[in-house]
Order: structure tokens, then sequence, then C-alpha cells
């Protein structure tokens, strides 16, 4: 008995340290891996640009085994607390961050992590992370809007883009998915992959007509978010470049897998959906932005809602990316490096603020009770979003 104690004085300060450990850090891996991704395609031919690609890629990796090992040691000592999360209709959307993150890393593996690892090696785990995110985020999709049916009590007020989490998911993989086509056997299973990527192209898309409104409702009729949650407004770019850039790999692996007919319907469907998707994106853009920096000056401080300043604008540089490539239009190629060169500087500032965090301990410290409000729900929702 005192040999199988011994090892638990140096557990027990790893697992107090991940107590308030939630589903949202996942977001550090996904805006990590699409630093990688969409610089590897950008129009530029700098040297060692894709080396450094690579680099972030294998960072990436190395933050999603972190994360996976602290949200396993979370959910072994603290299980009441991760069952908490899914019944926090504030936290319960992250739970798709965690399927945008494995398929993130698995993307970038095929797309620059082979530099370092081998083609077989990131195919390999492209496949497993792949399915994994998938099969994930056609979960999340399921149960999360689930349960803010039947056991959230959820307020209009409440009403978020963190709401699109969840629904989202699924639009990620019907992007990276296609990527693995020419890797399966010809006919059928080339078809199939093909088809069940835009299948959840169409899940996540009328899903997320449907949230959208809510959103953009409670933003009329309730005023501003609050200033903790106001960066969260990015994420509503998420499933518009990720289905830009979607309907553009459809396009890119159509031929020779579907019939002609659907292979030239491919095409068209990348360029008349992803302009105006786009133009909606960018408009959409200056709107969020315009209201961080309204919060920023009225004092909104570093909180973990910024990491949603990297990954949707990510996914509309590959949305950018994919369009140059099939209009030609060099209007795009530009878009696409200046909306990465926000992307790069969101990333580092968010990444230098959660460094700073964990060094000190703020970050993973048990979140401050809310300070007496007239709409305490929203003072609730703040506080547990900051974690």
């Amino acid at each position: 008995m005192v040999t199988a104690a011994q090892p638990l004085p140096r557990a027990l300060p790893r697992a107090r340290a991940v107590r308030h450990l939630g589903p949202n850090w996942y977001a550090t891996v996904m805006g990590t891996a699409i630093v990688a991704t969409a610089g590897a395609g950008l129009p530029l031919d700098l040297p060692g640009l894709r080396t450094v690609c690579a680099g972030v890629w294998a960072l990436s990796l190395g933050l999603l085994i972190s994360l996976l090992a602290a949200r396993a040691l979370h959910w072994t000592h603290h299980g009441e607390k991760a069952r908490a999360h899914l019944l926090d209709p504030a936290t319960a959307p992250f739970y798709g961050c965690l399927a945008m993150a494995l398929s993130a890393v698995g993307g970038g593996a095929l797309t620059v992590g082979q530099d370092w690892i081998g083609p077989r090696a990131a195919l390999a785990l492209d496949a497993v992370l792949f399915t994994a995110g998938t099969v994930t985020g056609l979960a999340a999709a399921v149960v999360v809007p689930y349960l803010m049916a039947v056991r959230h009590k959820v307020e209009p007020g409440q009403a978020s883009p963190v709401w699109l989490l969840p629904v989202v998911a699924p639009m990620v993989s019907a992007a990276l998915g296609p990527m693995l086509v020419p890797h399966l056997p010809p006919g059928q299973p080339r078809e199939t992959l093909l088809l069940g990527c835009l299948a959840m192209f169409g899940l996540s898309l009328l899903a997320t007509l449907v949230m959208l409104p809510l959103v953009f409702a409670r933003l009329i009729t309730g005023g501003p978010l609050p200033l903790a949650l106001t960066p969260s407004l990015f994420l509503v770019l998420g499933p518009l470049g990720q289905s830009t850039t979607a309907a553009g790999r459809f396009a890119d692996f159509a031929p020779g897998v579907v019939p002609d007919s659907l292979s030239a319907g491919f095409g068209l469907l990348a360029v008349l959906y992803g302009v105006p998707v786009m133009g909606f994106a960018l408009l959409w853009l200056v709107f969020a932005g315009a209201q961080v920096v309204r919060a920023r000056r009225q004092g909104m401080g570093f909180a973990m809602t910024w990491w949603a300043l990297t990954f949707p604008v990510g996914t509309c540089v590959t949305g950018a990316e994919a369009l140059a490539g099939r209009s030609g239009l060099v209007v795009y190629d530009w878009l696409a490096l200046g909306l990465y060169a926000g992307l790069v500087a969101a990333w580092a500032t968010a990444a230098l603020h959660t460094a700073r965090g964990l060094f000190s301990g703020e970050l993973l410290a048990a979140p401050r009770p809310a300070p007496p409000a007239p709409r305490p729900t929203t003072g609730r929702t703040t506080s547990d979003a900051v974690r």
C-alpha cells in the first residue's frame, strides 16, 4: 500500500493545475496549425518560407499532444468539472474546438508536415486525425445543440458566435477531407469520400445559416457583447472562409473521381459560391474588427477569446488562395497576403499573452466571481468564456 501511494504527491499538483483547463484551449492548436497551412499556399517564393511553416506545424502537433494529455488528466481527476462544462451553455460549444484541432493538425501533416516526417507518416497521421476529428465533429454538431435545446437554460440575450463552433467542425472536415481522396483506391472509395465531404459541407452550411441570424439579432437588439467576448465575433468568419476553401478543394480533386459533368459543376461552385461568400466575409471582418477596436479602447484585456482572431482569419486566407487559383485574379493573391499578415500578427499577440498567462498561472486559475450587474446571466457567461 505504501508503494502504491508514493506517486500521488507528484501527480496531484499536475492534476490541480488542469482543474480549470477547458475545451476552449484547443483553439491554440487550431490557430497555430492554420498559420502553417495557410502560409504554405501563399503566392510567394520566399526561401525558407515552407521550412518555417513546417516548424509551425510541428509546434501545433506538440500543442495538440500536450493538450490531449492535459485534458485526459482533467477528465480523470476532475470529471465533475468536465461534465459541468457540457451542461454549461457558455462552455459546451467549445467541444467543437477539439474536432477542429484534430483535423487541422492532420491536414497540416499532408500540406507541410511531410517535409519533416515523410510522406507515409504524414498520410497515416492525417488519416487518423481526420477520422477522429470528423467523428468528434459530427458528434459535437448533434450533441451540443441537443443539450442546448433540452438541458441548457438559454436566454435570447446569451446568444453569441461561440454557438457556431460545434456546427462549423464538420466544415473543417469537408475542407480537409478531399486531400485524402487521391490516396484511396480508384472508384467508389474516392467518390464516397468526396461526396461525403460535400454532405458535411451542406450539413455545416445549413446549420450555420440557422444559427447566424440568432447571433446577429442578439447584437442588434441587445447591444455589443461583453468586452471579453467581443473577439468571438471573428468566429463568424470560420464557416465563411472554410466553406470557400472546401468548395475550391472539391473542384481541385473532383476530376477523375466523379463524372465530368459533376466535376465541371464543382468548378462552377468554387467560383459562384466562393466569390459572394468571401465578399460577405470581408464585410464581417470590418464589422467585427471595428467592435474589437471599440472594446479595446474601453479597456478589454486579454482573454482566451483572443484566439478567435486566428483560425477564422486563416480560413479566409485559404479561401482567398482557392479563389486565386480558380479565377486567376491577382486581387485574391493580394487579399490572401494581406489577411495572412493580419493572421500572423494576431497569432503572435495571442501566443505571447497566453505564454505569459501560463507562466504567471493566471490563465489556469479559478474563474473570478462575476461582479454584480443588472444582467447576471451576461456576467456569468463572460466569466466562464474567459476560461
